[in-house]
């Protein structure tokens, strides 16, 4: 794909991947609208991109479909929807508290399922959808099983909906290492244990938009190699 040009939403340009993101793909030359929970940080990303900013709450489809929408008018058509949204927790499975794996479940899987099934109306032959799980789909860990369980949850629906949706858009699914994102520092419950040092989020960013650009349907950590992949 041909990023000069291209019409892009980020869902979860608020966050600090789906800003590098955003600014990445803007230097690339293409058409990006921010959408994210936080108004101010949101309005942040949208003003060096130059377009509108747009406010969604991720945990209700209703206004996961009214902000594709949006940005689909906005741009005058949706070539590529990007989806970053997510959030932690941690502790051992057997005490986790319902509203918390609801919740973990509604922003970390369904939110952005709804998000890329409201896209795919948009999306022309050729289009995108790129949806950032985790390293957790490959390697469910010790004390984060929800918050692997959801990111396997999503990684599963993707590889089905790249083999339904093969002649009509490319899907995405990067798989990033922990990253010094802020997202383990505000976990829903529970306290992060000892994590690697951050891979480089220039790394992960540069990585994601070669393998749109490719046109391929994963990026994931070699752990021998010690190095993102992209097949």
């Amino acid at each position: 794909m041909d990023l000069a040009g291209a019409r892009v939403l980020v869902c979860g340009a608020s966050g600090v991947l789906g800003a590098a993101l955003s600014d990445a793909l803007h230097a690339a030359g293409a058409r990006v609208v921010a959408a994210g929970r936080d108004q101010e940080r949101t309005a942040a990303v949208a003003g060096r991109c130059g377009t509108t900013p747009l406010t969604f709450d991720v945990i209700d489809v209703r206004s996961c479909r009214q902000v594709v929408d949006a940005a689909a008018e906005q741009l005058g058509g949706l070539d590529v929807l990007v989806v970053t949204t997510g959030v932690a927790a941690f502790g051992p499975a057997v005490s986790a508290d319902a509203a918390v794996v609801e919740e973990l479940f509604a922003v970390n899987t369904l939110g952005p399922m709804a998000l890329v099934r409201a896209a795919a109306a948009h999306l022309p032959p050729g289009g995108a959808v790129v949806v950032v799980s985790a390293i957790l789909a490959d390697s469910p860990t010790t004390g984060m099983a929800e918050y692997s369980a959801t990111k396997s949850a999503l990684a599963a629906w993707l590889s089905v909906l790249r083999r339904e949706q093969r002649r009509a858009f490319t899907v995405l699914d990067v798989r990033p290492p922990h990253m010094d994102t802020g997202l383990a520092d505000h976990p829903l419950a529970g306290q992060a244990p000892a994590l690697p040092g951050g891979h480089p989020l220039d790394d992960t960013v540069t990585t994601t938009l070669d393998a749109l650009r490719a046109g391929k349907r994963e990026v994931v950590w070699d752990a021998s190699a010690k190095a993102l992949v992209i097949r």
